[in-house]
């Protein structure tokens, strides 16, 4: 496999990218102490019979800062959606009213937001290791460029293409503890 300098950094930032963008969405899951829609816009609704993201089947709203006001396009599907929101474990009691569904945020112990907290860093790491992994493979592609046929590259060129992923995982690294302190504060917000 031929490749070249421009095209190992290229793939390496876009595995960085797809990890960031990954715990963005995993963190917008994680509920701080006031309501969002992020917290149940992904959760699957079986939905005759396939498993359908509930922000496709209904409109969710904040009316007040510790409630969520759902309301589904099709009102045969209120009693799927509940019972999805109960089977997603959120601590939260879906209330069936009409044809919509509201649920009250109760607030958080300090014990929850803690492992709220703890789930939140463990999520951070693991997509730190996804991000080392593709520096790891990004400077095993670097390696094989000394010894590939046709353009040669030198060893100066191979060891600043080592510093230029080096610094890009240093740069997305930052960019996930930025996220995550900031998600732990808001967590922690009482």
């Amino acid at each position: 496999m031929s490749t070249d300098p421009e095209t190992i950094l290229f793939e390496a930032q876009e595995h960085m990218t797809k990890a960031a963008d990954y715990l963005a969405a995993e963190l917008k899951g994680i509920r701080a102490g006031r309501a969002s829609p992020a917290m149940v816009e992904f959760i699957k609704v079986d939905y005759y019979g396939s498993p359908t993201d509930l922000k496709s089947l209904a409109v969710v709203s904040v009316p007040e800062a510790t409630q969520l006001l759902i309301k589904p396009f099709d009102a045969s599907s209120v009693g799927a959606i509940r019972t999805a929101i109960e089977e997603a474990n959120l601590g939260v009691n879906p209330m069936v009213e009409d044809k919509q569904i509201r649920i009250n945020i109760p607030s958080l112990t300090t014990d929850r937001r803690k492992q709220l907290v703890a789930q939140a860093k463990k999520v951070g790491e693991e997509q730190k290791i996804v991000m080392r992994n593709a520096r790891r493979d990004a400077n095993k592609h670097a390696d094989t460029l000394a010894k590939q046929d046709g353009t040669h590259y030198s060893e100066d060129q191979i060891k600043d293409l080592k510093d230029d992923i080096q610094k890009l995982l240093k740069k997305y690294e930052t960019q996930i503890d930025d996220n995550m302190t900031k998600k732990s504060k808001e967590i922690m917000e009482v």
